[in-house]
């Protein structure tokens, strides 16, 4: 409940904005044009100047300085030429001094205006005091005299615990902003991250599933009559990779419309190495020579270690597949060093064109393999091989590997 009033003072007082503050001062200006105007003695610009003091005190608030160097000009006239001092209406000065220490912009300027509302202080005893006054003051004088300075230094002080507190607020408040701020910004490149790696994940399904599903259906359709055996195959292969893919999409998607658990999102990335053998089977099924070999890692790898050195041979099928077509030989092999992971792979077919990181069509696949292996802090590298064919080598640093 305490939380929730504070909510709603801090919310009508942005709804109100300065008016709160602007009526006050209003009638801090009523009550000084009222007390000089009762409080008048026979002196001529004992009115004019009270309605000064209020005029001048109605921009306290914005121009503090100016009106505390006005307020205190018009005292000083009040000290030299007036009959009488001090008037009621010179409360003006103390109250424009509060708005310097409180509202103006720099320190200096709170001390300046102590400095001189003490001399003015001391100006008005000496005055008050007369030109027969005793050298020492009686008692009660110096009791009196010592409550007006202590009186004004308590409100010097306050004035300044709350400038403090002002500042220290609005500190407090600035440094809210720029977190909320951070905590947004960070939050939107956790998503862009996030769906960064889904695109990739959806690209490297889809275009690995329907390559092998097209050339496998086009092998059916050649063999439907020449040997349906080997056209059932392929239809069967074609089924079976489908389910698959339509399995990964269902995850992706669901993470995509925000209904998959975490576990759904922990389980699309959770690859293993064991999924490199089944991907050169789908390959040679596809048509393609595939040679795989690997070796045992010598640490332990993470998850995400092992989908990037999946994908990554699965991309590069797919390239092969796409771009050099069926009965091209692709050697493929994952080695473990101290240094890390790396990925080669190699084929003996033309491409045509040529596809190149960071065109629209030919490129994503490239493109996506070289932000998993980055991502890492590895280094990918891709590009024609001995005139004929293609190379892709990825270095990936693993996290259990020795510098």
């Amino acid at each position: 409940m305490p939380g929730t009033v504070r909510e709603n003072i801090r919310r009508h007082r942005t709804e109100l904005g300065h008016w709160p503050g602007t009526v006050a001062d209003l009638i801090i200006a009523m009550v000084v044009v009222t007390v000089a105007v009762n409080d008048r003695n026979d002196w001529p610009l004992d009115v004019p100047i009270g309605l000064a003091l209020a005029v001048a005190l109605t921009g306290r608030r914005y121009r503090p300085v100016e009106v505390f160097a006005v307020v205190s000009g018009l005292g000083a006239v009040e000290l030299l030429f007036a009959p009488e001092m001090p008037r009621t209406h010179d409360v003006a000065v103390p109250v424009a001094m509060v708005a310097v220490v409180y509202h103006a912009p720099r320190l200096w300027h709170a001390y300046a205006a102590g400095l001189v509302g003490l001399l003015g202080l001391a100006a008005l005893a000496v005055k008050s005091a007369g030109p027969g006054a005793p050298t020492w003051p009686d008692a009660a004088s110096l009791v009196a005299g010592c409550a007006v300075f202590g009186l004004f230094a308590a409100l010097w002080l306050t004035a300044y615990v709350l400038r403090t507190r002002r500042l220290l607020l609005e500190s407090l408040r600035e440094r809210a902003l720029t977190a909320e701020r951070e905590s947004e910004h960070l939050n939107q490149l956790a998503l862009a991250d996030e769906r960064a790696a889904i695109a990739r994940e959806l690209h490297d399904v889809v275009a690995h599933s329907l390559a092998v599903m097209i050339v496998q259906a086009d092998g059916a359709g050649y063999a439907v009559h020449k040997s349906p055996d080997k056209a059932q195959a392929s239809l069967r292969t074609i089924a079976a990779v489908g389910r698959e893919a339509l399995e990964d999409m269902h995850r992706i998607v669901d993470v995509l419309r925000g209904t998959g658990t975490e576990q759904d999102a922990e389980d699309r990335r959770r690859v293993s190495l064991e999924r490199l053998e089944p991907l050169a089977d789908q390959a040679r099924q596809a048509g393609l020579e595939v040679d795989l070999t690997t070796t045992s890692p010598l640490t332990e790898l993470t998850g995400a270690e092992q989908l990037t050195i999946v994908r990554i041979v699965q991309e590069g099928l797919t390239n092969v597949l796409r771009h050099a077509g069926p009965g091209t030989r692709v050697r493929v092999s994952v080695t473990f060093g101290d240094d890390g992971a790396v990925v080669e792979m190699i084929d003996n077919g033309g491409r045509t064109p040529a596809p190149r990181v960071g065109t629209d069509r030919v490129g994503a696949g490239l493109a996506g393999m070289r932000e998993r292996v980055t991502s890492h802090g590895g280094s990918f590298e891709a590009g024609p091989h001995l005139g004929v064919g293609w190379r892709v080598k990825a270095r990936i640093p693993l996290k259990g590997a020795r510098p």
